[in-house]
């Protein structure tokens, strides 16, 4: 009989270790995607996704059958036609991602740019508004680890009347995200990052604005796939449109709910405190923060310039042979930075422990496991 699977230690920015919660609502019995019992299901899902974003009582919230980056694809589909200006803040990968998709669906693609590791300037959002009918904007940047100021940039946009369109892949479920408050028209996640359940839903948030705008369009939209009237035929209405992964739906409910039972401030808390003791453990070997300013800096994906000299690829080799996965820079910081997961269940001090043991052995370097361990405020394990 062959050995047990060794436990895998996932540090990564994403995906995350699924919830127990969820992992148990997998194995439920498959029902069909039209049946009653699924559809009252997604209700509960629907009204969970709105204390998550934060939105108005009568927002349309849904489950997209994709990742996030089919969230990220399918407010560009449906809000943006051949010839609109859009305004897209890019300081990172993923904001330059939005701007090649923008520009597939025929948009005039602006950018307002910052440098690596550092947030959008709100006074450089202001000078380029001037047309445009989108700004779309990443909340945190997950290949460089910075949080981009959205609350003071939606209020800009806002005045402007463009739309608002928000990446929130790592922060919503985690942090502070205010869909109402801040003006925000579209907003989309991924499961497999803060809610920790598996990969392949896409939990979106849909303003009356942007339906309006959306009835508005000449044409209709190009991604059949996922046009939000055939969204919400099946959502709201129950007609069919696609066949929805049910036991992705079963998981994604059990961990959502598992995150606002905890409560979405005492989740941040978590963040916070994880991530600090991380800083104070490493701090002595020469880790230090990538991002300069800490209010630009993103708690759930924790930025660390590597140390001189300091064997990256060699390091985290010998880690995954330990079973531990650590992500490091991409593109420009490759080989500069280690990016560690602090969303859902990875933010919890267990599995970095065992990352300070792990680099205790291969580092040869004693008693980051006890810095790291005296600097946690009481948290559950």
């Amino acid at each position: 009989m062959p050995d047990a699977t060794p436990e895998h230690t996932l540090l990564t920015p994403g995906p995350t270790p699924i919830h127990p919660r969820a992992m148990q609502a997998l194995t439920r019995p498959m029902l069909g995607h039209m049946d009653p019992e699924v559809f009252a299901l997604n209700r509960e899902i629907q009204a969970d996704l709105r204390v998550m974003y934060g939105t108005e009582e009568s927002t349309f919230t849904a489950l997209l059958a994709g990742t996030g980056s089919l969230g990220m694809e399918a407010g560009f589909a449906n809000l943006v036609e051949a010839g609109d200006d859009v305004l897209v803040c890019a300081n990172g990968s993923f904001g330059r991602r939005m701007a090649e998709m923008a520009a597939r669906y025929g948009a005039r693609v602006r950018l307002v740019t910052a440098p690596l590791g550092e947030a959008i300037n709100p006074d450089d959002v202001a000078t380029h508004l001037d047309g445009a009918k989108m700004v779309a904007v990443v909340h945190g940047e997950t290949s460089t680890g910075v949080l981009n100021p959205v609350p003071e940039i939606a209020r800009l946009v806002r005045q402007s009347g463009a739309l608002l369109t928000v990446d929130a892949v790592t922060t919503a479920g985690m942090e502070p995200f205010h869909m109402a408050q801040w003006g925000v028209d579209y907003a989309y996640t991924g499961a497999q990052k803060c809610l920790s359940a598996p990969p392949g839903l896409a939990p979106v948030a849909i303003s009356e604005r942007a339906f309006a705008r959306f009835a508005a369009r000449r044409a209709p939209t190009p991604l059949w796939y996922c046009d939000f009237e055939g969204l919400r035929d099946y959502w709201e209405d129950h007609s069919y449109h696609h066949t929805v992964p049910v036991n992705l739906h079963y998981a994604l409910h059990a961990a959502l709910r598992a995150a606002l039972d905890e409560g979405l401030e005492n989740r941040q808390r978590r963040v916070q405190e994880v991530g600090a003791a991380i800083q104070t453990a490493l701090a002595p070997l020469g880790f230090t923060p990538y991002v300069r300013r800490p209010e630009d800096r993103l708690p759930t994906v924790l930025a660390l310039r590597l140390p001189e000299g300091f064997d990256d690829a060699g390091v985290r080799k010998a880690l995954r042979e330990r079973h531990i996965s650590v992500t490091g820079g991409l593109g420009p910081t490759a080989g500069l930075i280690w990016r560690l997961g602090l969303m859902g269940e990875t933010a919890r001090p267990a599995p970095y422990l065992t990352l300070m043991h792990a680099l205790e052995d291969i580092l040869g370097e004693r008693g980051l496991a006890g810095r790291f361990q005296d600097a946690l405020e009481p948290v559950p394990a």
